[in-house]
This record gives structure tokens, sequence and C-alpha cells, in this order.
């Protein structure tokens, strides 16, 4: 048995051809970990310099192919028929077809396609409609980078996205609709604590503020909020506050 250096990787070897096969293994697992996951996307909205820099700032995502862009319903069908994409980001008040239209007519022949409201403040009423349309989430027209990205990401692992800066009216109006991407899904049980975590962030309490409250760390506090989240399949604060509500673990005058 021989046992020397290896020119390529630094490491000893003893045998060659076993060396090899492990070098090439190594290669090939580093190269897969490199690998990303691509979302195929078509934007949708009437205002073109809105619409042109969304796409410019969604361009630049490595796991993102902008398929296409449309100014109109009836635009964003042909292009959802041409390209099938993963993912539709698109505005609710648009001529020709209207979102929420054009959402119902997109689901009956794409089932799976994941859509994505665009609002102003003033829409709660149309936002409520979009997703008992079938949109996955939704998002106001100023909202950030992270917010947009985190909103993509979202749908497309088959989650509900709620904007952050959804308001208690709008919470309530969805509490009270048709929508419940919930009522499927096995009974969650939380326990005392998480219960009572549940309601103090409903309240908007931050996890200091919780945690002074309860006698807890804050670190402890941020445990218990992401297995909330996780338990309830939610993003944000926003999506805390309408499942708790849809569940009746709080009530419309415990939110601040």
């Amino acid at each position: 048995m021989t046992v020397s250096k290896c020119e390529k990787c630094g490491n000893m070897k003893i045998d060659d051809e076993f060396h090899n096969f492990h070098i090439s293994i190594r290669s090939h697992l580093s190269h897969l970990s490199q690998v990303n996951y691509n979302i195929s996307l078509i934007i949708a909205d009437d205002h073109e310099i809105f619409r042109d820099g969304l796409a410019l700032m969604l361009s630049k995502q490595e796991n993102i192919s902008l398929l296409g862009q449309a100014e109109n319903g009836k635009e964003l069908i042909e292009l959802v028929n041409q390209l099938h994409p993963d993912i539709v980001i698109t505005d609710i008040k648009m001529p020709h077809l209207d979102g929420i239209k054009a959402t119902k007519l997109l689901l009956e022949k794409n089932p799976d396609l994941k859509i994505i409201a665009l609002s102003m403040f003033d829409e709660e009423n149309l936002i409520v409609e979009m997703l008992e349309a079938g949109a996955k989430g939704y998002l106001l027209k100023n909202a950030d980078k992270k917010e947009i990205l985190e909103a993509i990401n979202s749908v497309w692992e088959d989650n509900i996205f709620y904007c952050r800066h959804t308001s208690a009216k709008l919470a309530s109006m969805i509490v009270k609709s048709k929508f419940d991407p919930h009522k499927k899904k096995q009974e969650i049980v939380f326990t005392d604590r998480e219960k009572e975590i549940i309601r103090l962030i409903c309240r908007q309490l931050t996890a200091q503020q919780i945690g002074n409250q309860l006698f807890l760390s804050k670190r402890t506090v941020e445990g218990y909020r992401t297995k909330i989240m996780e338990k309830m399949d939610v993003k944000n604060t926003a999506g805390v506050v309408i499942f708790a509500l849809k569940n009746n673990m709080i009530k419309e005058e415990e939110i601040v």
C-alpha cells in the first residue's frame, strides 16, 4: 500500500482510482450546492414607469426569470398561455380586463399558477376580491425590494403572503371573507404560552416588550414567534393577526 500527497487537493491519498473518484464526487456535490432554483415570472400593470422599475429590479435577481410584461388583463392572459410562468404579479385595476377577472380566468386553465396582487392603500375591497378569486398574496405598490422578493419566494413555496402593512380594517375584511387558506389543514395546536404571545403579537408589541411583560428574554420570545409563524404557515405579523382572527384566537377589538 502506498501513501502519497495529492497534487490537486493537498490531502493524503492511498489509492489513485479511489481518491480521484472521491474528488469527482466532492466537486459534483459542491456544484449542486451552488445551483439555485429558478422562478419564472410575468408582471402586469398599466403604468409603464412602475412596470419598468419592477422589471429592472427583478431582472437583477439570480433565481428569477422575468418572462414578460403586460399592460392589461388581456395581454396578461395571452402571455401566461404562451409562456407558462410559475408566478404572476398583477395590478388589480387595469384596462380591458381587471386583475380580478384575469385571475379567475387564469386559474381555470392554470390551477397551479401563483398570483400576487398589486394594490394601492385604499383598495381593501379589491384586495379581498383578489384573494377570493384565488390570489396567493398581495403587495402594496410602495413595497420595498425585500418584501417583494419575500412575497415571490413565499408563494412559490405554496404559502400565502400578507403584506406587512396590512391594516386592522383589511385584516378584519379578510377574516370575514370567503378566503380561508387554512380550512383544509389539520387543526393546529398551540400551547398556552404560544397563545399568550400570539395575543401580544396581534397588539403590535415588539419581542422586547413581550419579553418584559412575560419575564422572558427577547431571544426566547423570538424563538416562540418563529415557531408560531411556522405552525401558522405565515411570514409576518399580518399573517399572524389574520390567522388568529380567522381561528377565533383573538377579537377584533384586541388589535391595535
